[in-house]
């Protein structure tokens, strides 16, 4: 790749690791292929500049499925002969059967079956359950001083929640949450773009990390995705698919592809520091490394021309899901 094609790196929030603009990430990613292209992939990921692997252990609590994403990329990563410090890790404490299952208890296991000794970054992942905001913090603090990761985030916390988890971090002399995992895309923008998130962006206290940007691949035209996707904050997902062929067009005016169009969109947005993408295919992180070029050069267009698509912006008025 040459230097113009290089994937920026930028910080994710203050505090954060430096990594690229690009992550792989996405639901049991790694079982969707056979070993060998999950070799190829991640060579030719690091290859390309994309240093940031979003791996999570899915197997436990009451979403317990059989997964073995995390375990597959571990060898995936030492068969393609990448050292531990030529990439970043960013990995996932879950709230499912917190706190049964504390944070140590699961950093052993995820850390271990991914083979490796901490992460760069963790994300407190998503509840159904109002979270005892204070342990959670307490918790995750030392872990950090335990040297397991640096730096950690929310995914899709509600505002509320965000702000006891900044205010007590603050107050304890605690490290705090310096990115914002979130739903973010051309059609899903509402959580991320209102208040409640948006003021935290503004002042630099978190970066936003977007995720599920081709909403499991409904928004590139998959009306039946064969694998299991995210859920549909708002019941936004039928207008999502009819969304989808307007979105090619527009895509193909600007001459490039849907995927391309929507990683550029998400780009564009000053407070975005990266963006997780889902591949199987070596075809689809060399389509998607193409977003680059459009976002450099017309990245304002390219959110312009899709604002009438914006379909949740009466969804979650009080920031949560």
């Amino acid at each position: 790749m040459n230097e113009s094609n290089a994937v920026p790196r930028r910080q994710l929030g203050g505090g954060g690791l430096t990594t690229s603009v690009f992550g792989l990430g996405s639901w049991n990613t790694w079982d969707r292929m056979d070993f060998d292209d999950a070799v190829r992939i991640v060579k030719a990921a690091v290859g390309a500049g994309v240093t940031l692997f979003d791996v999570a252990h899915y197997d436990m609590g009451p979403h317990a499925e059989g997964s073995r994403t995390d375990v597959i990329f571990g060898k995936a990563v030492r068969a393609a002969g990448i050292r531990r410090e030529h990439y970043e890790l960013c990995g996932k404490l879950w709230l499912w059967d917190y706190p049964n299952t504390g944070f140590a208890q699961q950093l052993e296991t995820s850390l271990g079956r991914v083979g490796v000794e901490r992460a760069d970054a963790v994300v407190v992942g998503d509840y159904l359950e109002p979270p005892d905001v204070p342990r959670i913090v307490t918790e995750v603090a030392e872990q950090i001083r335990a040297g397991r990761f640096g730096s950690w985030g929310v995914n899709n916390w509600a505002a509320a929640d965000l702000d006891r988890a900044l205010e007590f971090a603050e107050a304890e002399g605690l490290p705090g949450p310096v990115f914002a995992q979130l739903k973010y895309g051309v059609v899903r923008r509402s959580m991320a773009e209102g208040p409640f998130y948006a003021k935290h962006f503004a002042s630099g206290r978190l970066a936003l990390q977007a995720s599920d940007i081709f909403e499991g691949g409904v928004l590139l035209g998959n009306r039946v995705p064969l694998r299991k996707i995210g859920a549909d904050p708002g019941g936004i997902r039928e207008s999502v698919m009819d969304a989808a062929g307007t979105l090619a067009g527009i895509a193909a005016e600007f001459g490039v592809t849907p995927s391309q169009f929507a990683i550029a969109f998400c780009l564009a947005y000053p407070p975005v520091a990266n963006v997780l993408f889902g591949v199987s295919r070596l075809a689809q992180l060399e389509d998607n490394l193409g977003a680059l070029r459009l976002h450099t050069e017309h990245g304002a267009e390219v959110r312009a021309a899709v604002e009438h698509l914006w379909l949740d912006k009466a969804v979650n008025p009080d920031g949560t899901w």
